[in-house]
Parts: C-alpha cells; sequence; structure tokens
C-alpha cells in the first residue's frame, strides 16, 4: 500500500465545532481544557477549528484551552478561510488569516483550508484568488500545509483537484450512512481523492451526532455483535479504517465523549471482516429511511430572517422517522412546541432560498420545513 501525506497522525482529530457550552451560551472553558488535557495524555494531537465556527469563539477557545497551555511543538492545529459566509470582499477574505492567528495565538497553522467549497460557492474561492493567497501564506511560514474541505459533487471534486495538483489535503465529509448516500456520495469522493493522490482529513464521521445515537434496529445490531463498544465507535472505527486518512475528526462536546472516543482511537485498530460485515447490515437500514441528512453545521440559521431554529427541527422529524412514529406523536409536538416557543415555527417559512443556498448538504430545506409543519403543527 502506498505512503501518503500525514500518515503517522493518530487517527483521531478533535473538531472545535461544537464545544460544551454555559447556560448564557458561552463556550464552558474549564470543561474544554480537561478535555483537551485527556486528548494529548492520550498521544493525540490534531485539533481543528474554522474562522466562522461560533462566529470566532471556538478559535478563542483554541488559544484559552490549548495553546496558551500546552508547547506550541505537541500539537497540529488547522482552521479554515471561508469566502461564501458574508460574501466577503478579497480583503475581507484574506484578513481572516490575520485574524484566525490574533484570535488563537498560535504563531501559525500546521493546516489551513479554503472552507466548505460546493458546487454554488467553488468560483468565489477562484474569482478571489484564495488558492494563491493560501500559498503565499505557506511561503511566508504561516502556513505548513495547506488544502480545501469539500461538499462538492465527486465529478466538481475531481475537476478542483485537476485544476489545483499542488493542494497538499482534502477534508471530507465520509461515514456509513453517506457512504452511497446520492446527496453525498462518501465513497466516491474518498475514491476520487485518492485516485489523485490526495490524502483526507474526515469530517462528520458520526454525522453531527446522529450515528452515536441510531435507529433501535442499528442499536440491537452493534449491541449483539460487540456490547461493550459505543455506537459512535462503530462510526468513527469505520471511517478511520479506510485507505489514505490523515484523521478523523470527531466534535465532541463533553468529557464523556472524549474519553469514550479516546477509549478505542488511543490505540486505534481497524475493523475485522466481521465488524465490516455488521457495517453493511446497518447500511442496510438507514437505506429504508429517509432520513434530512442534516449534520446540525447551523450555517442555515445565520440568515434566517423568521429565526426557525433549522437543525434542530430536522433533527425531530429524523427521530420520527427513525422510529417509525406517526404524525403529531404527542412527545415530538411536546418537543418540537418547546424548540419554537422563543423561535420561527416551521410554517413561518417564507421560502426565501437563504438556507438552502449555504448548505452543504445540499437539503431542500423549504420542502422538509413544510413536511414538518404538516407533521408537528
Amino acid at each position: 500500500m502506498e505512503r501518503y501525506f500525514g500518515e503517522k497522525t493518530p487517527k483521531l482529530g478533535f473538531g472545535l465545532m461544537r464545544l460544551p457550552k454555559l447556560e448564557d451560551g458561552s463556550i464552558d472553558i474549564e470543561q474544554v481544557k480537561e478535555m483537551v488535557d485527556i486528548f494529548l495524555d492520550n498521544g493525540l494531537t490534531y485539533f481543528d477549528t474554522a474562522y466562522v465556527y461560533d462566529n470566532g469563539a471556538s478559535e478563542e477557545a483554541a488559544r484559552e484551552a490549548l495553546v496558551k497551555r500546552h508547547p506550541r511543538d505537541s500539537f497540529t492545529l488547522a482552521t479554515k478561510l471561508n469566502a461564501w459566509m458574508g460574501n466577503p470582499t478579497k480583503e475581507e477574505a484574506e484578513k481572516q488569516l490575520e485574524i484566525s492567528l490574533e484570535r488563537t495565538q498560535a504563531g501559525y497553522f500546521d493546516y489551513y483550508l479554503l472552507h466548505a467549497l460546493q458546487d454554488n460557492n467553488y468560483e468565489r474561492y477562484e474569482e478571489l484568488g484564495l488558492w494563491d493567497f493560501v500559498k503565499q501564506a505557506k511561503e511566508k511560514g504561516l502556513v505548513k500545509h495547506w488544502g480545501f474541505s469539500c461538499h462538492a459533487s465527486p465529478e466538481r471534486m475531481d475537476d478542483l483537484l485537476t485544476r489545483h495538483p499542488d493542494a497538499e489535503f482534502i477534508q471530507l465529509q465520509i461515514n456509513y450512512a453517506d457512504w452511497e448516500n446520492p446527496q453525498v456520495q462518501s465513497r466516491k469522493c474518498l475514491e476520487i481523492a485518492r485516485k489523485h493522490g490526495k490524502s483526507v482529513v474526515v469530517m462528520e464521521p458520526v454525522k453531527g451526532g446522529q450515528l452515536a445515537n441510531p435507529v433501535d434496529d442499528i442499536k440491537k445490531l452493534f449491541k449483539e455483535a460487540n456490547p461493550d463498544a459505543s455506537y459512535a465507535s462503530w462510526a468513527i472505527r469505520f471511517v478511520a479504517s479506510q485507505d489514505g486518512i490523515i484523521t478523523v475528526l470527531s466534535g465532541m462536546s463533553n468529557i464523556e465523549q472524549m474519553k469514550d472516543n479516546v477509549s478505542y482511537m488511543g490505540n486505534f485498530k481497524p475493523l475485522n471482516d466481521e465488524e465490516k460485515e455488521v457495517i453493511k447490515k446497518a447500511q442496510e437500514i438507514l437505506e429504508s429511511i429517509n432520513m434530512i441528512p442534516c449534520t446540525a453545521c447551523r450555517y442555515c440559521t445565520k440568515g434566517c430572517p423568521m429565526g426557525i431554529r433549522i437543525p434542530d427541527l430536522f433533527s425531530i422529524k429524523n427521530r420520527q422517522l427513525l422510529n417509525g412514529l406517526p404524525d403529531h406523536d404527542e412527545k415530538l409536538v411536546e418537543r418540537y412546541n418547546r424548540v419554537t416557543m422563543e423561535s420561527g415555527k416551521a410554517s413561518d417559512c417564507i421560502q426565501c432560498g437563504q438556507c438552502e443556498s449555504v448548505c452543504p448538504q445540499g437539503i431542500n430545506i423549504i420542502e422538509r420545513l413544510q413536511d414538518i409543519a404538516r407533521s408537528f403543527e
């Protein structure tokens, strides 16, 4: 098997997108500090954030919990430049690197990515000359390695890698649920990355937490195969077992999740043949369910004029689909009313399309909200 960039990087990365919060909505820095320490104590080193995560609070948390407290050569830090949220100018987009360095106080970034390229936004990165910008950042020593994260179609991704063959790595959404999902096509995207000789950082291995609490039939399947393994462990080990993976990012939100993840990834072992068959059966179960492929990235909520908590409503609908519950199920309606008590309802959608224009998953959000309104209002 060929060697690949980042081959010796520990297989678990700490994604700083879904950090624990205090009651006032701010990040629980003290808990994040403890999580960082557990992560590093288990020989794991890769941390991932982005300029837009939590309006910059994620990068600031990296400074307080990681950079200020540990030697710079004891970890690697990745962040990203976003050219489509807020439609920045060239100057504003380029300034993101400077601001990210100020927020994190990291001195440099081990990995720097053009963020979330999709079929409907990739041209923006070309127009602003950002591919050249990140190369120049590397020449200046501000960045050690550069690449891009991608939610585009396999065909578009193939085109981007053909146009930019010097990209060192690519970050892709890969999980067993999206392996053959026509909207995501995890398997095909991974194959194209490897065809171009690119190493891969994996995002959304647990699909925004969905695979940590899967449908009951999958829970039963996994427990029969290994009663001691968490549901999340099946998902993370599945992607970490693929060829050419630098690391698998897990957006851990509490100490319990951190301890679970390091228990099987601190000394990673690939899936064996029997475990791969179990995953195939889980995929067959998921194929029969028309779930909403939302990962709760929340890019859609920032610009919603009606203040609809779209991912939270999708979560309720998915719970209905996963468990085969009827419309207007009493407990789900109660949960729906609680979520929408101080925010927009699904029926409040004015169909402006802002949410669909920024959704990395390409979800027909307007149509799904109409369905949710019928189900719970």
